[in-house]
C-alpha cells in the first residue's frame, strides 16, 4: 500500500496563490507517477496535473490551470506539490493527489489508471 497525505488547503482570495504537498509513506515512492486532481460540488473528478517517476519531470496540464499552477516532486522527501498561482474561484475544490506504479516517461489523465488516493485538502478561491 502507499499512503497519501495532502496539506495546504485554505481559503485564498482570487488572483492569489496556494501551494499544496501530498506525502507518500509504504512504498518506493521513486516509482509511481503521481497526479493532482480535483472535484468542485455537483461536478466530476477531473484532472489538473501530473508528473512522471523520473525527476527529470515530465509534466502535464489541464488547458484550465496551464501556465498557473506547476507540479513538481521531490524523491528524497516522498513528497509531491502543486504550485497554484493566479487562483480563480472556479479553481475551487477538494484537491486530490494520486499515484500510479509507472516507469512511462507520459503522464496519463483518467483518474481510473490511478490506484492510490490521499484523502483530499479543500481549496477556497473566494474574495
Amino acid at each position: 500500500q502507499l499512503q497519501l497525505v495532502e496539506s495546504g488547503g485554505k481559503l485564498v482570495q482570487p488572483g492569489g496563490s496556494l501551494g499544496l504537498s501530498c506525502a507518500a509513506s509504504g512504498r518506493t515512492f521513486s516509482s509511481y507517477a503521481m497526479g493532482w486532481f480535483r472535484q468542485a460540488p455537483g461536478k466530476e473528478r477531473e484532472f489538473v496535473a501530473g508528473i512522471s517517476w523520473t525527476s527529470t519531470d515530465n509534466t502535464r496540464y489541464a488547458d484550465s490551470v496551464k501556465g498557473r499552477f506547476t507540479i513538481s516532486r521531490d524523491n528524497a522527501k516522498n513528497t509531491v506539490y502543486l504550485q497554484m498561482n493566479s487562483l480563480k474561484p472556479e479553481d475551487t475544490a477538494v484537491y486530490y493527489c494520486a499515484a500510479r506504479y509507472s516507469y512511462a516517461s507520459y503522464v496519463v489523465v483518467l483518474p481510473g489508471e490511478y490506484r492510490y488516493w490521499g484523502q483530499g485538502t479543500q481549496v477556497t478561491v473566494s474574495s
